[in-house]
């Protein structure tokens, strides 16, 4: 029944701000009308995952976190040193692949895993 997410909707107390560090830190490009669209490749997978309200794997006091899939992890943890985004947790390595987490401006922790 359902073929995939149409998208990933949230207020924000900074339009602006927000928006210019997802352009510059994860160059997710967007546009006038505050979206972007981004096709996935053949073989990217969506994790649509539940977790308890006392879960620990991320802060409690954070209803959602973002996941996004990169090429090269490696790349992505230079081109953050460069530009003086602090990793929040260092790489990890599981059978699922290698993560790490960064927040945003309004600190939100973002995963970034690459399979």
């Amino acid at each position: 029944m359902i073929k995939g997410f149409g998208g990933i909707f949230w207020r924000t107390k900074n339009l602006e701000a927000v928006k210019k560090w997802y352009s510059e830190v994860l160059k997710v490009e967007i546009n006038n009308w505050n979206m972007t669209i981004i096709k996935p490749d053949l073989g990217n997978e969506t994790i649509f995952s539940f977790f308890t309200e006392d879960d620990q794997y991320f802060p409690t006091e954070q209803q959602v976190m973002l996941n996004f899939q990169v090429y090269n992890l490696d790349e992505v943890i230079k081109h953050l040193e460069q530009i003086g985004v602090p990793l929040e947790k260092e790489k990890e390595t599981s059978e699922f692949g290698q993560f790490i987490w960064i927040k945003d401006p309004e600190g939100r922790l973002v995963e970034l895993w690459e399979k």
